[in-house]
């Protein structure tokens, strides 16, 4: 299926590695100039290389997306580079777990704030884009509630009526918001290859909850959040779309 993506121009934070590097290598093969941004200069270089070796311009960025003005800085250069802006992705996260201050504000400063600056910054430019679209990584934690509280799900779960409204407002505008919220995935070097060697038990324990057998994988998450960014949901806006393999037991309505 052609998803019409050939020569749109994207922007993904935290790009290089994980879910947010399967979404850039998809966006590449269909066509799509990107720009993407992470803390650390040689997974950026990595992937930049990569990226542009499939035949489409690639920039990249060392961004702290805590730091919320060089973060629109960047956005707006990374735009000007590429020629224009048609798909925004707000995929990084602090992931933090502990329930500690400074894991609490860690969260909200990367995961609502370096969401809502990116986002904002990225919004005047998606405007002048004849199919603009806005696409937040979420997580199911933020919709069932498993295990202890964690700021990392309570902080996503704040995302989820932010992106509905976007959708509402921008609609008039020509622009879509939707939110794509995986279960478990699975990657080396994630948090479930790290509690897999370290915690073996646990990990076994957390597998065995998925009906499928399996955790997810990056390029399964990758494959939905492109094709919402895609011509081909065009008529798709202020969803948030579960990919967990029926993980979750809650009732869509």
């Amino acid at each position: 299926m052609d998803l019409g993506l050939n020569g749109k121009k994207a922007i993904v934070t935290g790009g290089s590695r994980g879910i947010g590097r399967a979404i850039c290598e998809l966006l590449a093969e269909e066509g799509c100039d990107l720009a993407l941004c992470a803390r650390g200069e040689a997974g950026i270089d990595e992937a930049v290389t990569a990226l542009a070796g499939k035949g489409v311009k690639a920039h990249g960025g060392i961004v702290d997306v805590a730091d919320t003005n060089a973060l629109c800085r960047w956005v707006a250069d990374a735009a000007t580079q590429l020629g224009g802006l048609d798909i925004f992705i707000a995929n990084v996260s602090a992931l933090a777990q502990a329930m500690d201050d400074e894991s609490w504000r860690r969260s909200l400063d990367i995961d609502v704030m370096g969401t809502v600056a990116g986002v904002e910054a990225a919004i005047p430019l998606l405007e002048k884009s004849p199919a603009g679209a806005i696409i937040v990584i979420g997580t199911t934690g933020a919709i069932e509630i498993a295990g202890a509280p964690r700021p990392y799900a309570s902080v996503k779960a704040a995302l989820i009526p932010y992106v509905k409204a976007l959708a509402r407002n921008l609609a008039p505008k020509g622009v879509r918001a939707n939110m794509v919220s995986p279960g478990n995935v699975y990657f080396r070097g994630g948090v479930w290859h790290t509690l897999e060697q370290n915690n073996p038990d646990l990990f076994k324990t957390m597998l065995s909850r998925n009906p499928m057998g399996r955790m997810g994988t990056p390029q399964e998450v990758a494959n939905a959040t492109v094709f919402l960014a895609s011509s081909r949901a065009s008529f798709i806006t202020g969803a948030n779309l579960i990919i967990d393999g029926a993980l979750t037991q809650r009732v869509q309505f």
